[in-house]
C-alpha cells in the first residue's frame, strides 16, 4: 500500500509527487542518502539529504502502519468480527491513533467491569438505557435483577449497565478523537513536587509547582518534567478544561435538550464515569505521550544540528603537534604525532600540585618542541586544562609556538575502546587519550567518528529520547558529514571509511587490510581489486573517496567515476588534457555546460562538476582560527559579574547555548541573552565550538551555576539576583 501513501507524503512535506517517487524508487533500490543527494539530482529535483531523509522515515512510518493494519485485520478475521463496514473502515484510517480506537472494541482485553456486566447478560438494559426511548430506568432494571447471575438489586443492575455504557463511551472512535484535539490543544499541563525536593531533586525546584498550556510547552521543559517524573521527584498530569470535556460527551450521547427520558440521567452519570474513570486517563498518556514524542523530537534535532557542527569543525591539517592530556595527581601526559597523526614520542610530566616538578617539566617540553619541530601544541580541557594551558604560556621559549584547548569530551570513552585497543595495542589508556586530543586538533572529523556521538558532550537528554531514533539521526549525520567532506582512501581508518556511502565497517576493513597487503592505492579503479566490493559499493562510494596525486587526477576530486567520459570531452574540445582543464580557470570559462547535458547527466551534474573542477577535492570546512581563553580567570572564584570574556560554544539547546570560558564549568547564555533582539531559536544565532564574547552576569557559587550574556549591553545582576 505504500505506493498509496506516497501522494501524502509529498503533500505533508511540500514536495512535488515526482520528486517523492524517484527517491522511493532510489532507496528501495539500495542507494544511500548521501549518494542520492550528491549523484542522482536530475531524478530527485535536487533534493538534499534532509528532505531525503525525511522520505525514507516517513516511508518506514507508512510502512510501520500497513503492518499494524494488516495484523488487525487478520485478528478480526481469525475472531469472526471481520464485517464488510469495519473493514472499510480499517483499511481508510490514515493514522495509528484513528486505526487502534476503530480497533480498541475488539481488542482483546483482561476482564474489566464492563466485560462483567455483559456476562451477567445486562447488554440489552444499557442498549436501552444508551438509546433514551421513554420508559421507567428502574422498572426496567428489575427484570434483569437475578442473583444467580450476580445481580442482586435494581441498583447493582442500573450500575453494571452503566458500566458497559461508560466502557462503550471510551472506546467511541470520535468520542476519543476529539478529547484528543481537547487535550492537546487546551490542556494544561501541571507538575508538583513528589516530596521535599532534597539536594537529589533540587534542579527541579522550578517544577514543584508548575503548569502551562501542553501545546506551547517548550520541548526542553517537557523533557526535564518528563525526567523529574520518572526519578520519582515529580507527579504530572494533563488537564484540559472539564465543561469542554463534558460538553463533547453529552454532544454526542446525551438526546438534544427537550427530547430527554428518564433514561438520560443514567447515561449522564455512565458518561461522568466513563470519563472519569476510563477515557481521561487513557487521553492524559496519550497526550503526555505524544508531548514526549515532539519534545524528543525536537532535542534530536538539536543534537544533530550540534554534532553537525561539531563533526564539520575547522581542521588545523597536517602538523606536528604536541599533545597534553592535563592531570594533577596522575601528571600530564604528552604525546607527539606527526604530521599524519602518527604517534612517535610520549612522555609524562607533572608541573601541578602534588607531585610538582616544574622546572623538569619546563625542560622537557621545551627539549620536545625543538627536538620533533613542534608546530602546534594542543591542551585538553578536562581537569588541570587551564593550569596547564598557563604553565605551557609561562615558557617563554615557546612564544613562537601556539598553544590550543582543545575539547576532550569523549577521549577517555575513545581511549578505552576496541577501536583504540586497536590502533595502540601497546600504549595504555592516557596515552591513547593524549594522541585523541591532539588529532582531533588536526581532524576533528576524522577522529570523532571512532567515538559514539553520545559521548561527544553536545547534547541534551540524549538517554531520555528514544533511542532508535536518536542512533538513526546520528548516523545520518555522521555519514552526511562524511561524504560531505570526502576521505582519503590511503589514509583514512577503518571507522572513517565505515561511514562513507555503501561501504561500511566489513568493506572498510577489506579496504585497509587490502590497502596494507598491496600498498596505496593508485587509482579508484583499484578500488574494484577489493575482495568483496562489487559494483553496487563501487557505484555508491567511489565518488566519495580521494586519492592524493593518483594516476587519474579526477580520483581527487568529487566528480564521479561515471562522469569522466565527460570530463574528457571537455578537455578534449578544448585542446587540452584533464589535468591542464583542471588547473586552468580559463579554460573551464569557456565550456558551454548546456552542450554536454544528456539523457545520463543533467544540467545540475554538468554543474557541479564544473563547480568541482574550479576547486577539485575542496573542503567544505570553514579555514582554522586560533582561539584563547581570557588570561588570569582560569576557576570560577576567579569570575564577577560584568567580567567581559572570551568564550567558545559547547552545546546548544532549545532554552540557549553553553559556553567554555575556560574555569571548568560552562555558563549558560539563556536565550533571552543571545542577542539584543528577540531570539526563537537559539540556532540562529550560535552554533558549537563558535568563538563568542561574553558578559558575566551572575555566579551562583554553590550550584556552580555561571550565568552569562552576549548582549551588548546587558544587565548585570549581582549575587542576590538584582541588578547593579
Amino acid at each position: 500500500m505504500i505506493e498509496l501513501h506516497l501522494s501524502r507524503i509529498a503533500s505533508e512535506l511540500g514536495l512535488n509527487g515526482g520528486q517523492v517517487r524517484a527517491t522511493a524508487l532510489l532507496l528501495e533500490e539500495g542507494k544511500t542518502i548521501p549518494f542520492i543527494a550528491r549523484y542522482r539530482k536530475e531524478a530527485t529535483g535536487g533534493l538534499d539529504e534532509v528532505a531525503i531523509a525525511a522520505i525514507r522515515d516517513s516511508i518506514q512510518k507508512f510502512t510501520a502502519l500497513d503492518q499494524r493494519r494488516s495484523s488487525i485485520l487478520k485478528s478480526l478475521d481469525k475472531n469472526g468480527e471481520l464485517a464488510p463496514d469495519l473493514e472499510k473502515r480499517v483499511l481508510a484510517a490514515d493514522t495509528t491513533a484513528a486505526l487502534e480506537d476503530i480497533y480498541l472494541p475488539f481488542r482483546p482485553k483482561r476482564k474489566t467491569r464492563a466485560s462483567v456486566a455483559r456476562e451477567r447478560g445486562l447488554l440489552p438494559l444499557a442498549e436501552k438505557i444508551l438509546d433514551q426511548g421513554i420508559f421507567d430506568p428502574r422498572s426496567e432494571a428489575g427484570k434483569f435483577v437475578d442473583p444467580e447471575k450476580g445481580v442482586a438489586s435494581v441498583d447493582e443492575a442500573l450500575a453494571g449497565a452503566r458500566d458497559i455504557i461508560a466502557e462503550r463511551v471510551s472506546e467511541d472512535p470520535e468520542a476519543r478523537a476529539r478529547m484528543r484535539d481537547l487535550f492537546r490543544n487546551q490542556g494544561i499541563l501541571r507538575s508538583k513536587a513528589a516530596g521535599a525536593l532534597e539536594e537529589d531533586g533540587s534542579r527541579y525546584r522550578d517544577y514543584a509547582d508548575w503548569s502551562e498550556p501542553l501545546s506551547r510547552a517548550p520541548s526542553h521543559r517537557v523533557m526535564a518534567i518528563l525526567r523529574g517524573k520518572k526519578e520519582g521527584f515529580l507527579t504530572i498530569h494533563v488537564e484540559p478544561p472539564q465543561e469542554k470535556a463534558s460538553q463533547i460527551l453529552e454532544s454526542l450521547f446525551l438526546r438534544p435538550s427537550g427530547t430527554t427520558s428518564p433514561a438520560t440521567d443514567e447515561v449522564r452519570l455512565a458518561l461522568e464515569d466513563g470519563y472519569r474513570r476510563l477515557l481521561f486517563p487513557s487521553m492524559e498518556r496519550e497526550s503526555l505521550s505524544a508531548a514526549r514524542e515532539r519534545a524528543e523530537e525536537r532535542a534530536i534535532e538539536v543534537f544533530a544540528t550540534n554534532l553537525c557542527q561539531l563533526l564539520l569543525e575547522p581542521p588545523l591539517g597536517e602538523k606536528t603537534v604536541l599533545a597534553v592530556d592535563p592531570g594533577f595527581r596522575t601528571g600530564c601526559k604528552v604525546a607527539i604525532l606527526d604530521s599524519q597523526g602518527t604517534l612517535v614520542e610520549k612522555d609524562v610530566i607533572f608541573p601541578h600540585h602534588p607531585q610538582r616538578e616544574g622546572r623538569e617539566a619546563a625542560e622537557k617540553i621545551i627539549d620536545l618542541c625543538k627536538r620533533f619541530r613542534i608546530e602546534y601544541i594542543a591542551v585538553g580541557n578536562g581537569t588541570a586544562g587551564r593550569e596547564t594551558e598557563e604553565f605551557l604560556r609561562g615558557l617563554n621559549l615557546l612564544s613562537v609556538v601556539p598553544i590550543l584547548v582543545v575539547d576532550e569530551a569523549g577521549a577517555s570513552v575513545y581511549s578505552a575502546s576496541k577501536c583504540a585497543r586497536d590502533e595502540f595495542p601497546d600504549q595504555d589508556v592516557t596515552v591513547r587519550s593524549a594522541v585523541s586530543i591532539g588529532r582531533r586538533l588536526m581532524d576533528p572529523l576524522a577522529e570523532l567518528v571512532k567515538i559514539d556521538p553520545k559521548s561527544i558532550g553536545v547534547g541534551q537528554y540524549q538517554h531520555d529520547v528514544n533511542q532508535t531514533a536518536l542512533k538513526r539521526k546520528l548516523e545520518d549525520v555522521v555519514q552526511t558529514c562524511v561524504n560531505s567532506v570526502g576521505v582519503d582512501l590511503n589514509t583514512a581508518s577503518i571507522e572513517l571509511l565505515s561511514q562513507v556511502s555503501g561501504l561500511g565497517p566489513r568493506l572498510a576493513a577489506s579496504i585497509v587490510r587490502h590497502r596494507d597487503e598491496q600498498g596505496p592505492f593508485r587509482s579508484r579503479e583499484d578500488l574494484k581489486r577489493v575482495p568483496g566490493l562489487g559494483p553496487k559499493a563501487f557505484e555508491q562510494a567511489a565518488g566519495f573517496l580521494r586519492i592524493r596525486c593518483g594516476d587519474n587526477p579526477l580520483d581527487g576530486s568529487a566528480v564521479h567515476p561515471e562522469s569522466y567520459v565527460i570530463v574528457e570531452a571537455m578537455a578534449e574540445e578544448l585542446g587540452a588534457s584533464v589535468e591542464e582543464l583542471m588547473k586552468d580557470p580559463g579554460l573551464q570559462r569557456k565550456i558551454d555546460p548546456e552542450k554536454y547535458v544528456s539523457e545520463k547527466a543533467g544540467l545540475p551534474t554538468i554543474k557541479d562538476i564544473l563547480e568541482e573542477l574550479s576547486k577539485p577535492g575542496r573542503d567544505p570546512r570553514r579555514e582554522f582560527v586560533p582561539f584563547r581563553f581570557s588570561p588570569g580567570v582560569s576557576k570560577i572564584e576567579d569570575l564577577r559579574p560584568g567580567m567581559r570574556l572570551s568564550g567558545m560554544v559547547t552545546n546548544v539547546a532549545a532554552f540557549g547555548a553553553f559556553v567554555d570560558i575556560g574555569v571548568h564549568q560552562d555558563g549558560l547564555v539563556h536565550i533571552s541573552e543571545l542577542a539584543d533582539r528577540f531570539v526563537r531559536d537559539p540556532a540562529e544565532v550560535v552554533r558549537v565550538h563558535q568563538k563568542v564574547e561574553v558578559t558575566v552576569l551572575n555566579v551562583d557559587l554553590d550550584r556552580k551555576r555561571i550565568s552569562l550574556s552576549m548582549r551588548e549591553r546587558p544587565e548585570i545582576e549581582g549575587p542576590d539576583g538584582e541588578g547593579l
